[in-house]
């Protein structure tokens, strides 16, 4: 008897799964503001592509190398000093590693990327306007709804105050969720704005062939200003709550962002204005005062006394990046195969420094003083393999259009502003945050996996 509830079980959640694409879109959706809602969706979508696509997920040599990486950190778990928080840090990780390779194999086409960035452009207005109210007009308050599943708290005046937190507990935190989504967002608007191009072009041929209604005018006529619109507006707010959440690493990555779009596009014009605008603010905050002093009539104080630290100039060096990744390294040389266990960062910093601190500001850095530098090694070599194959498929790929090449850019993009958030914080303690970095490695994954079987067909049936 029970057998059989089990097979009606496993077959309920076959039956579910051309469905549960729509599932992940719609946890994509609400995440900012429920992830509990946001997190048991995407175990459930999780869960239905391992039973559906258990063979092609078992087959993929870079499954295997999580796998692996995955027996490495729990050994790493077993030699740890506190092998309890070690073992409780492994959760961290790990479901994140299944999430990944169900998502990897469920995520294969283009138009599921776009779908993917639009929820959540869609899906930032809400926290993007939430923390611009909370710094400008004071918003405060704390929404609960059947304990955990709608949990908002909105502190005024931010958190540290003066920065944008909005629903996530730090600014800093909210910064790498905005960065991702702000870059995702210029994407889509791209597209939207060069088929905006296409169809006025179009429509201006159409026109001229005697007056007559042309195809390129009844293109124009179909071409709905909404999407660009409402992208329009999704990237300017986004770009305002970054700027607001005084990030110095959020506004780094950003710049960095729109400057590869630039040259991606081929935008010389544009290139050279982002070049000077950054220029100035560097030189206002790191020239000597002679030159500096002349910038600074130009530069508001709010950017340049923030990256050369006047903004906050008594902070103790305990809170220094610098320190923490000296810190870090010399627990790593101390312990290079196994490191001290994963969570042991924070107590060995604070029985060194007397100032607590949750992680040393580097994923890499933690990683090796906690799991060993083997982990670390085989870790940053599966992440080089997904940068690696993703720019053989933007360079080689014979079967993508400009269009789909890219949404496809704007994945790496955001994949690469991930790695270099994590070269300056540690983005894996947000869930939220968490979950969506290895969804959009997923998405990366799954279209070059999808490519690569394109490939060895075509060559097949040549």
């Amino acid at each position: 008897m029970l057998g059989a509830s089990l097979n009606k079980v496993f077959e309920y959640f076959k039956s579910r799964w051309q469905s549960s694409w729509n599932y992940s879109l719609w946890a994509l959706l609400i995440f900012p503001l429920s992830p509990f809602v946001g997190a048991v969706t995407v175990g459930f979508v999780s869960l239905i592509t391992w039973l559906k696509q258990s063979r092609k997920i078992n087959r993929r040599p870079l499954n295997w190398g999580f796998a692996l990486l995955s027996v490495l950190l729990i050994v790493s778990a077993g030699f740890a000093q506190d092998k309890t928080a070690a073992f409780l840090g492994l959760f961290n990780l790990l479901p994140f590693f299944l999430l990944f390779a169900a998502h990897s194999a469920l995520i294969q086409t283009f138009a599921q990327l776009r779908q993917m960035a639009w929820a959540l452009a869609i899906g930032s207005m809400p926290v993007a306007i939430m923390g611009l109210g909370q710094l400008f007009f004071g918003w405060s308050f704390k929404f609960e709804f059947v304990w955990v599943v709608f949990s908002w708290t909105i502190t005024p005046g931010g958190n540290p105050p003066g920065r944008i937190a909005s629903l996530f507990l730090h600014a800093n935190t909210f910064a790498a969720y905005l960065v991702i989504v702000f870059i995702l967002s210029l994407g889509l608007w791209i597209e939207q704005w060069r088929l905006g191009m296409r169809s006025w072009k179009l429509g201006i041929k159409g026109r001229g062939a005697g007056g007559q209604r042309g195809r390129g005018e009844r293109l124009t006529a179909r071409q709905s200003p909404v999407p660009f619109l409402f992208l329009t507006l999704a990237v300017i707010t986004n770009f305002i709550a970054l700027i607001f959440t005084n990030s110095r690493n959020g506004w780094a990555i950003a710049i960095f962002a729109c400057l590869a779009y630039a040259l991606y596009q081929g935008w010389r014009i544009l290139v050279g204005s982002v070049a000077a605008i950054v220029s100035s603010i560097l030189l206002a905050a790191f020239a000597p005062s002679s030159v500096a002093h002349i910038f600074r009539f130009v530069v508001p104080a709010f950017f340049w006394a923030r990256l050369n630290d006047d903004m906050y100039p008594d902070r103790p060096v305990a809170l220094m990046r610098k320190t923490q990744w000296e810190f870090a390294w010399s627990l790593a040389q101390q312990h290079p195969w196994t490191g001290w266990g994963l969570r042991s960062f924070s107590t060995l910093y604070k029985a060194k420094m007397q100032i607590p601190l949750g992680h040393p500001h580097n994923l890499f850095l933690m990683l090796s003083a906690e799991t060993g530098f083997p982990s670390t090694c085989l870790f940053c070599g599966l992440l080089a393999w997904i940068v690696i194959t993703s720019v053989q498929l933007l360079q080689n790929s014979k079967y993508i259009d400009a269009g789909d090449k890219l949404i496809f850019f704007s994945y790496l993009l955001s994949f690469v502003g991930w790695i270099l958030l994590n070269t300056v914080d540690v983005t894996l303690f947000d869930f939220r945050l968490n979950a969506l970095s290895w969804l959009i490695l997923a998405a990366i994954v799954g279209v070059v996996h999808r490519d690569r079987d394109k490939d060895k067909l075509a060559s097949r049936q040549n």
